[in-house]
């Protein structure tokens, strides 16, 4: 880990002030310590560090049932089969997959609590930096300003219709609901406002920090799914947001797509924006858990054992050719694998390469539940109830370190360069299928992955490119509704009516909050 990431990390983890959690929409807190111009906030280094309140909170975004789960599970890029007694948890990640989801189940109203405590700590800087009557605190109202618009910004691709609220001191307790088209409108204006006072420096000085780069990709993400949000397109202008990062010649494409998944992946040159990860100082990211066999714990050497859950639809691994740099090679009978891949597959080892692992147990596999040598299936037999435990190919597109606790040190990307292009692409193709920079664009990616380019650009080769790309970065089931291809049917799921393409809000809110309107089929 390079010493400016583990000095970002100590110091965002270390903050004096606690992120929070609110239970409801409310967003009034209790606060238990003062903190005024008397005893802090008299350098700028106090100011950065009183932001971390805000950008604590973002640790939550890979939690289990939280932005993370919602964006994948509901996608048919990741699934979370119940495996005889492991992962029923009620039928919540069945009805997850499925888009069956209800106002009760733990992902709907995890996510609410996260984003809108996310809105809270932003709102609560915001009010005690303005207090102050401090110039210095000008440009970071301006990052808190954008850093709240982009929490509202998921919860308008989540939630759609959402209380906008950005009082503190005097906040309604129960806010009334904004329409989605209300919502867009006030993340454009926010943004578009806090680009001129946030800071143009993309150092390490500014790491895991809103930016201006950060704001334009928000920007960007906006525009591009402005004809979801609002009901009418906005491709120039996304085209516009994206070149303003592309132009500004602070990022480029990393030779190996793999740098950007490192263990100490900190110094990615794609990085816009990323939560800076740290297995002790800033836990949150345990894919290497959720995705893992038990018996994978020796493959390793983890200090854990994983929980053999998520993995991926075999439809969505073929995507992939099979000579993609991105898709990696599989184990053999011989021995691991030594090419890095997204996806974990074939027969397991242990850490010296030299021992087959081998499962006991009566639910191992449909082929032989005696315990056959464990054998990981790129195939699921069902969604459930008795999945085989070693079916669906593993995602191991973030590298797992030897020895590894179960929080990881990897930093998650929320915005990264190789996404900017495909938007451009996207932005560019939607004006003009055959814009020449749109198909130089993609195919500047797949060149990294050792595939041929494409001859042209289509709706369906420019959503497959997004998937293989970005797979596991949170952004498939935006990418889905935008293409119209969110409702289709795929494995273990039908096709569902066009509300599903948001999330209910929560009963816990609407039950807390009469103001609440819920959204159409819940």
């Amino acid at each position: 880990m390079t010493s400016i990431n583990k000095y970002i990390k100590i110091l965002i983890a270390a903050l004096f002030v606690v992120a929070l959690m609110p239970a409801c929409t409310d967003l009034e807190e209790e606060v238990f310590s003062e903190v005024t111009a008397d005893n802090f906030f008299q350098t700028e280094d106090e100011f950065i560090s009183a932001l971390g309140a805000a950008y604590t909170s973002l640790y939550g975004y890979m939690g289990t049932v939280s932005v993370w789960a919602a964006q994948e599970v509901s996608t048919d890029e990741m699934v979370v089969p119940t495996r005889g007694p492991d992962w029923g948890d009620g039928g919540h990640w069945v009805r997850l997959h499925q888009q069956l989801w209800t106002p009760e189940d733990p992902t709907v109203n995890t996510t609410w609590n996260f984003l809108f405590g996310g809105v809270s700590a932003c709102n609560r800087l915001i009010f005690q930096f303005e207090e102050l009557q401090n110039p210095l605190t000008d440009p970071f109202i301006g990052e808190l300003q954008a850093l709240r618009a982009i929490y509202y910004l998921w919860l308008l691709d989540m939630y759609g219709n959402v209380p906008i609220v950005t009082s503190f001191a005097d906040a309604d307790p129960t806010p009334p609901t904004n329409s989605r088209t209300e919502v867009y409108n006030f993340v454009e204006s926010e943004l578009l406002a806090a680009l001129p006072k946030v800071t143009s420096d993309v150092s390490g000085a500014t790491y895991g920090r809103v930016n201006q780069m950060v704001v334009q990709t928000a920007l960007a993400r906006l525009y591009l799914n402005a004809a979801v949000y609002k009901g009418s397109a906005e491709w120039a202008k996304a085209a516009s947001a994206t070149n303003a990062v592309i132009s500004s010649g602070n990022y480029s494409i990393e030779p190996n797509y793999f740098a950007n998944f490192n263990v100490d992946n900190s110094g990615s040159s794609e990085f816009i924006w990323a939560i800076p990860y740290d297995a002790v100082f800033a836990g949150g990211l345990n894919i290497v858990m959720q995705t893992l066999s038990y018996l994978n714990q020796e493959t390793y050497s983890l200090a854990a054992q994983p929980w053999n859950g998520w993995c991926t639809l075999e439809e969505f691994f073929n995507s992939y050719e099979d000579h993609d740099l991105r898709k990696g090679q599989p184990n053999t009978e011989d021995g691991p694998s030594t090419v890095r891949g997204n996806f974990l597959w074939g027969p397991q080892w242990d850490v010296t390469g030299k021992k087959r692992l081998v499962d006991a147990g009566t639910l191992a596999s449909g082929v032989d539940p005696d315990g056959e040598p464990f054998t990981i299936r790129p195939e699921i037999n069902e969604l459930f109830p008795e999945a085989w435990r070693e079916a669906g190919a593993r995602n191991t597109k973030f590298e797992f370190e030897i020895g590894g606790q179960p929080n990881m040190n990897n930093d998650y990307p929320l915005m990264r360069y190789s996404d900017v292009l495909l938007m451009r692409a996207e932005a560019l193709w939607r004006q003009n299928p055959g814009d020449a920079e749109a198909l130089a664009l993609v195919n500047q990616i797949r060149e990294r992955a050792g595939v041929e380019p494409f001859t042209e650009l289509t709706a369906d080769n420019l959503l497959a490119e997004r998937g293989r790309e970005m797979f596991a970065e949170t952004v498939r089931r935006t990418d889905l509704i935008r293409f119209g291809k969110f409702l289709d049917p795929w494995f273990g799921k039908d096709a569902m009516d066009e509300c599903k393409e948001i999330f209910p809000i929560p009963k816990a809110q609407t039950d807390a909050n009469p103001n609440l309107v819920q959204n159409p089929c819940y």
